[in-house]
């Protein structure tokens, strides 16, 4: 048991925001994970103007959520500081999800330019109501301990509501080739992927929006105008150099996310699971062919569950005894070592089944980057209150919120370049007259899809771990920060 004797958050009101967590992890896998292939295989939008879309937008959001965090970190209003940007926000965003997979009847220009507005709209809203939520713990709790907790414990929830989609997908890839037809393969797609949307945004949105009746800020730092001469709030953001070590990280990290956006590709192009597809007519060979996508892909969603969630259950107690940077170098070397042996495996087998082990392993370092990241924000939070004054709790919260957004960006993005550099047309593979299946491809195309979830993401935890030799809150370091922070705190009292 867990000592409760400084636990400042109720156990109440953790569980409301875990939960309120887990409905908002639901609605952005239902976009991280599938709007790459939704955009690319289902809509068939040319493949530059998806890759110019992600890049562009992610642009934006470098602009957006240093906004956001700016504007929650200027106002406090009667219902809280952060938690009214959540109740906004929550409508909208369950709104935009919908229309997102709507696949309306458009010419190809008028159906780009549709969705490129519903995506960039999408992520401003996302971003409305996501900064806020991260900077919550930190006003939940000002007990360090306690913040990481609180981080690590949300995060499982978080964790969890992102793979129930998976688990949709998979249930609807052997249920719906039951009671929908299946001869007109795209707009099959279409009907599953609008399905799946609403049922995610109904239980997500209702989730996401129970925390804000739930969660107290019982820390609210005083609006502290900048006196002249003193740095703004960017630059004493961008000038906090461990700040910079976790955002670094952060994007360097950025192949952890191929294991859930490239998941579907190369279930789509990378493996076929299934009966000999010879002889069978074309609505059995859609049924068969996505029958195999939802169990491939629902492997790698096991091995991503019981990797990083496996992981983010042992978090707690990994953060109380060991420093974080330690915790993110060791398992991040774990993870690239493991894609090596998955990778090669991948090759020389072409079996799916024997790189089980190596994949669970490699996704390890998800779950621990999950949890960390924000705890480690936190922590240079409390380092820039000592040094300078202020607390930017809402700039710390989108740091991580750019971090997540731009790594899933440069995912999709290499993900797209992949479909160029090995030549594969979407409106060749699956079309009104045929849907062509892993096993027609050749195997070079097959492992270039592979490498997306073994070797990028390995090579990408290595890059990672780099700057955490360079991050200095930890240690003795740290304990100095939080008691001297403390020691300030005491000294003005009356104002925090």
């Amino acid at each position: 048991m867990r000592d409760r004797s400084n636990y400042l958050v109720p156990k109440k009101e953790l569980n409301m925001y875990a939960i309120g967590s887990m409905g908002q992890g639901m609605i952005y896998a239902m976009m991280s994970s599938y709007i790459s292939d939704y955009y690319v295989n289902v809509l068939q939008l040319p493949l530059m103007f998806v890759m110019m879309l992600m890049l562009l937008a992610r642009v934006w959001d470098a602009i957006n959520d240093p906004m956001m965090g700016m504007i929650a970190d200027r106002r406090t209003t009667k219902h809280g500081k952060m938690k009214p940007y959540v109740i906004y926000a929550v409508g909208p965003i369950a709104i935009l999800t919908v229309l997102m997979y709507l696949s309306p009847d458009l010419p190809q220009t008028s159906l780009m330019v549709y969705s490129a507005i519903v995506y960039v709209a999408w992520g401003m809203l996302y971003t409305m109501g996501d900064v806020p939520f991260w900077g919550l713990p930190n006003l939940m709790t000002p007990n360090a301990e306690e913040r990481g907790y609180v981080i690590s414990y949300t995060k499982n929830f978080n964790g969890v509501g992102s793979a129930l989609p998976e688990v949709l997908f998979l249930v609807a890839g052997f249920i719906l080739p039951k009671i929908v037809d299946t001869s007109d393969a795209i707009a099959y797609n279409k009907t599953k992927y609008l399905i799946m949307a609403i049922i995610v945004v109904v239980i997500g949105s209702v989730m996401y929006a129970n925390s804000y009746f739930h969660v107290k800020e019982r820390i609210i730092p005083p609006i502290k105008k900048r006196q002249p001469g003193e740095p703004s709030s960017l630059k004493r953001i961008f000038t906090c150099k461990p700040l910079m070590c976790v955002v670094a990280m952060g994007i360097l990290s950025s192949g952890r996310y191929m294991v859930q956006a490239a998941a579907i590709h190369v279930a789509r192009y990378g493996f076929y699971i299934g009966p000999d597809l010879e002889g069978l007519t074309l609505a059995e060979r859609t049924a068969a062919i996505d029958a195999s996508i939802s169990t491939v892909k629902t492997i790698f969603q096991v091995c991503a569950i019981v990797g990083m969630f496996g992981a983010m259950l042992f978090m707690p107690a990994l953060m109380k005894k060991f420093d974080y940077k330690k915790i993110v170098i060791t398992t991040c070397l774990l993870g690239f070592v493991a894609s090596i042996f998955t990778t090669l495996i991948g090759w020389y087998t072409a079996n799916l089944y024997i790189c089980i082990p190596f994949i669970l392993v490699s996704c390890i370092p998800l779950g621990v980057i999950n949890s960390v990241s924000n705890a480690m924000i936190g922590d240079c939070l409390d380092y820039l209150e000592l040094k300078t004054g202020f607390r930017d709790n809402g700039l710390g919260s989108a740091c991580q919120g750019f971090i997540n957004k731009l790594g899933s960006a440069i995912a999709t993005c290499g993900i797209i370049l992949v479909y160029m550099l090995i030549d594969i047309d979407p409106s060749m593979m699956l079309s009104s007259d045929a849907i062509v299946a892993a096993t027609d491809l050749t195997r070079g195309q097959n492992f270039a899809m592979f490498s997306l979830v073994s070797i990028v993401p390995g090579v990408s935890m290595l890059l990672c771990s780099i700057p955490m030799f360079f991050y200095t809150i930890s240690g003795k370091e740290k304990e100095r920060i939080v008691k001297e922070l403390e020691a300030k705190r005491n000294g003005v009292a009356a104002n925090v």
